[in-house]
Protein backbone atom coordinates (compact mmCIF):
# COMPACT_ATOMS: atom_id res chain seq x y z
CA UNK A 1 0.00 0.00 0.00
CA UNK A 2 1.55 3.42 -0.89
CA UNK A 3 2.35 5.77 1.68
CA UNK A 4 0.42 8.95 1.11
CA UNK A 5 1.48 11.33 4.23
CA UNK A 6 4.11 10.73 6.84
CA UNK A 7 3.58 13.93 9.58
CA UNK A 8 3.07 14.06 13.57
CA UNK A 9 3.87 10.11 13.38
CA UNK A 10 0.38 9.56 11.84
CA UNK A 11 1.02 7.55 8.31
CA UNK A 12 -1.83 8.09 5.48
CA UNK A 13 -1.65 5.10 3.18
CA UNK A 14 -3.89 4.08 0.53
CA UNK A 15 -4.76 0.94 -2.24
CA UNK A 16 -6.60 1.73 -5.51
CA UNK A 17 -8.28 -1.20 -7.29
CA UNK A 18 -11.69 0.30 -9.00
CA UNK A 19 -14.14 -2.40 -7.98
CA UNK A 20 -12.58 -3.73 -5.09
CA UNK A 21 -12.85 -1.77 -1.80
CA UNK A 22 -16.07 -0.41 -1.11
CA UNK A 23 -16.25 2.45 -0.37
CA UNK A 24 -13.53 4.71 -1.10
CA UNK A 25 -11.23 4.77 1.80
CA UNK A 26 -7.66 5.33 3.45
CA UNK A 27 -5.40 3.90 5.92
CA UNK A 28 -4.51 5.91 9.37
CA UNK A 29 -1.88 4.15 11.32
CA UNK A 30 -0.20 6.13 14.56
CA UNK A 31 1.67 3.87 16.71
CA UNK A 32 -0.51 0.99 17.55
CA UNK A 33 -3.83 2.64 16.54
CA UNK A 34 -5.29 1.92 12.98
CA UNK A 35 -8.34 3.53 11.01
CA UNK A 36 -10.05 3.26 8.14
CA UNK A 37 -11.43 6.73 6.97
CA UNK A 38 -14.54 7.09 3.97
CA UNK A 39 -13.14 9.57 1.80
CA UNK A 40 -16.67 10.52 0.63
CA UNK A 41 -18.19 11.23 4.50
CA UNK A 42 -14.63 11.84 5.82
CA UNK A 43 -15.30 9.65 9.04
CA UNK A 44 -13.94 6.70 10.13
CA UNK A 45 -15.53 3.44 9.28
CA UNK A 46 -13.32 1.39 10.95
CA UNK A 47 -10.74 1.39 13.97
CA UNK A 48 -9.82 4.39 15.75
CA UNK A 49 -7.14 6.95 16.42
CA UNK A 50 -6.57 8.89 19.54
CA UNK A 51 -8.67 12.13 19.36
CA UNK A 52 -6.09 15.06 18.67
CA UNK A 53 -4.82 12.56 16.01
CA UNK A 54 -8.31 12.03 14.47
CA UNK A 55 -8.89 15.42 14.31
CA UNK A 56 -5.45 15.98 12.42
CA UNK A 57 -6.55 13.65 9.73
CA UNK A 58 -9.85 14.73 9.22
CA UNK A 59 -8.35 18.36 8.57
Amino acid sequence: MPTISMCYGIIVRMYFAPGEHSPPHFHVYYNDYKASVDIRMCEIIDGNLPRKQQKLVMA
